[in-house]
């Protein structure tokens, strides 16, 4: 398959997931139905994330890797996305609970975390070669900027602004269910299955990357 026609049908991919994920956000849902996809669908992230390491080595060649991650991260956008858009749009009835934060508060963290979900994105664009999700991953092994902070300032950035919409929402069980039940699923994806696919691909660089550079909190490079 050319790169051109990959590119297509990974866009189309993109589309087939969005279409899902506004249909999961616009669908009338009981409280137990609900209740059920925004914590079980996350839980299927773990038999998810299993299956694509053993099938990563079962082959553990980069091309390989490359389309196993394409279906990966299918996956992950349903088992991830679906929760996380149930969750915000029926934010209102999870009643109780309530931060005592001013709203002002909550909007200021929401759009200081996703400028830097938006740096990340950025730098992976400018220093990798890529961008997220399978639409065109890394043709380079993104080691500085901010990537020289953490290995994963994109996931860090994101959990911290989900977080920041429960205080938006002045919900504790919302932030409660980022820490609790999303944090652990997206940490074992890049734990068991990003780590070693990105072994795969970019080698001994990664490997020394790893080894110097924290897998989430900050620190300061060299330090």
């Amino acid at each position: 398959m050319s790169r051109v026609a990959a590119f297509l049908a990974r866009l189309a991919l993109l589309a087939g997931i969005w279409l899902v994920l506004w249909l999961a956000a616009v669908a009338r849902l009981s409280p137990v139905a609900n209740l059920s996809v925004i914590v079980g669908v996350v839980l299927l992230t773990f038999p998810l994330v299993w299956l694509g390491r053993w099938f990563l080595d079962r082959h553990p060649t980069s091309r390989h890797a490359v389309w196993t991650t394409t279906f990966v991260h299918c996956g992950l956008g349903l088992s991830i996305g679906v929760p996380l858009a149930r969750a915000i749009v029926t934010h209102r009835d999870w009643t109780g609970w309530a931060l005592p934060v001013s709203p002002g508060i909550g909007l200021a963290l929401v759009v200081l975390t996703g400028t830097a979900c938006a740096l990340t994105v950025a730098t992976l664009a400018l220093r990798g070669l890529g961008a997220p999700f399978f639409i065109a991953l890394s043709r380079r092994l993104a080691a500085d900027w901010l990537y020289a902070w953490t290995r994963n300032p994109m996931a860090l950035a994101a959990l911290a602004f989900f977080a920041s919409l429960g205080v938006w929402f002045r919900s504790l069980l919302f932030v409660l269910w980022v820490l609790v039940v999303l944090a652990p699923a997206l940490l074992f994806f890049i734990r068991v299955y990003e780590e070693r696919e990105l072994e795969l691909r970019f080698g001994a660089s990664y490997l020394e990357y790893r080894a110097k550079t924290p897998m989430l909190f900050p620190r300061r490079p060299g330090g």
